[in-house]
């Protein structure tokens, strides 16, 4: 046999070999689209620990600028002033942390670095009470001071959300959660541990909702909720809550969902939030809340706060002290309990003693402090305590544009399904291609083994 028969033994095998009619795609074809990878599982934590999104200083470097450290009592956040990673250092008095602008303890000329080193209830932070862990919520700020010349700037504000987490489940004690890190917990134990909670429920109210990720469209079912052990009945109230795109309440944009002391003014628009009449329980409230995003911002993270506080059950619902809900069909403010007349200042804005605003008195502080504000409560052994109240978070809330997911979708289909075109060698133009080898190798081979057969037969003489 011929070199060009051996040639043509060699075209055919390829040809074959390369021929997929049941379009299986290889496992590494150079063909194929390159899919992202899963992450590894996050495995959960017996111990304190810390989370920080460092993303929007650290775009121009992959080192970790800021670090954090969680105690039983305190943060430990240490920055450093190369915070950029540009090589151009900050200035110290730049930095705060917190809502309240708490100032650094110290700076390391050594390292080059500032040291925040605080309590855990200080400078603002938010606690976030999960089945799982204590959350306590704080953010880095870096605000750059104007430079002489005022038309240009060298580096941007930033901000770095850094949350501390303390696991609940390894606790065994008869005692629950009771640590030394929070005054606010000894307040709790020493008033017969009140624990407010607020939680994403599914539709039927039944359970805690497994995700957080929603579309517009969609409605939130939230629930918040007092522990009330050893007191008399207490009633929950929700004084305020608002969305923001960071964990800071403070932050801006910021949304009012509810407002003024118990009004859901998130109603008052075109949505069909309200309060849900009646209550299960007097220390339960729940209220619906329509899925929204902010206008003109791409970020689809939301986070919700809201102030809840405690009134004796006795006590008769008033301005101060109410859940409200406007009913678009009547046009008017409706109580979940108590007359009509403590919702007359939803429309005003102006409810009882504090002209419709929040108290922002951080009730960790206020209860350290032994100063007190509020109605008296009792307990069962007959001890009188204050009103209770504290903020809570919920978040991050993952809200997805309906048309946007929708498309997603279907280009994730389209990539399930694979088009032709993804594989490979054989495809169009491949596959037009791998025809044409084919045919080629078939006549080089008819000619190789044809032509010698031609000569040999006597009609061919």
């Amino acid at each position: 046999m011929g070199f060009g028969a051996n040639l043509a033994v060699v075209l055919l095998c390829w040809g074959v070999a390369s021929y997929d009619p049941w379009q299986f795609a290889p496992r590494n074809s150079i063909w194929r689209t390159a899919r992202p990878v899963s992450p590894a599982p996050s495995w959960p934590e017996s111990s304190p620990w810390a989370w920080v999104d460092a993303s929007q200083v650290r775009a121009l470097s992959y080192f970790a600028p800021v670090a954090v450290q969680c105690g039983e009592a305190q943060v430990v956040v240490t920055v450093n002033r190369d915070l950029f990673g540009t090589g151009r250092l900050i200035q110290a008095t730049d930095l705060s942390l917190g809502s309240s602008g708490c100032h650094y303890t110290s700076y390391d000329a050594a390292r080059d670095v500032v040291i925040f080193d605080v309590g855990l209830h200080q400078c603002g932070s938010i606690l976030q009470m999960t089945p799982e862990s204590l959350v306590y919520s704080i953010s880095l700020y870096y605000k750059p001071t104007p430079s002489a010349n005022a038309v240009v700037i060298r580096t941007s504000p930033a901000e770095v959300p850094i949350e501390c987490h303390y696991p609940r489940r390894s606790n065994v004690s008869s005692d629950a959660i009771k640590p030394t890190w929070a005054p606010f917990s000894s307040t709790i134990s020493a008033e017969h541990r009140l624990g407010f909670s607020l939680r994403l429920m599914n539709d039927d109210w039944s359970a805690e909702r497994a995700s957080g990720t929603y579309q517009l469209g969609d409605v939130m079912y939230i629930q918040a909720e007092v522990n009330a052990e050893n007191h008399l009945p207490l009633r929950l109230f929700v004084n305020h809550c608002v969305a923001t795109l960071s964990p800071s309440r403070n932050a801006t944009p910021r949304y009012p969902i509810i407002d003024h002391n118990g009004c859901l003014v998130d109603g008052r628009s075109d949505s069909s939030s309200a309060f849900v009449s009646p209550r299960l329980k007097e220390d339960l409230l729940q209220f619906t809340v329509d899925v929204f995003r902010f206008t003109g911002h791409p970020q689809e993270l939301i986070y919700i706060t809201c102030h809840l506080k405690v009134t004796a059950a006795s006590q008769a619902p008033d301005p101060e002290n109410k859940a409200c809900s406007f009913n678009q069909a009547n046009n008017m403010w409706i109580p979940v309990e108590g007359t009509q007349g403590i919702c007359t200042c939803c429309e005003t804005g102006h409810c009882g003693v504090t002209g419709g605003q929040p108290r922002r008195l951080n009730p960790w502080d206020r209860w350290a402090r032994g100063r007190r504000s509020g109605r008296d409560v009792s307990t069962k052994h007959g001890q009188l305590v204050k009103e209770l109240e504290t903020d809570v978070m919920i978040g991050p809330i993952f809200v997805r544009d309906a048309y946007m997911g929708s498309r997603s979708l279907s280009a994730q289909q389209s990539e399930t399904t694979e088009s032709p075109e993804e594989h490979g060698f054989l495809s169009a133009p491949g596959l037009l291609a791998g025809l044409i080898l084919m045919s080629l190798a078939l006549l080089l081979a008819l000619i190789t083994f044809g032509v010698p057969l031609l000569k040999k037969c006597p009609g061919s003489h």
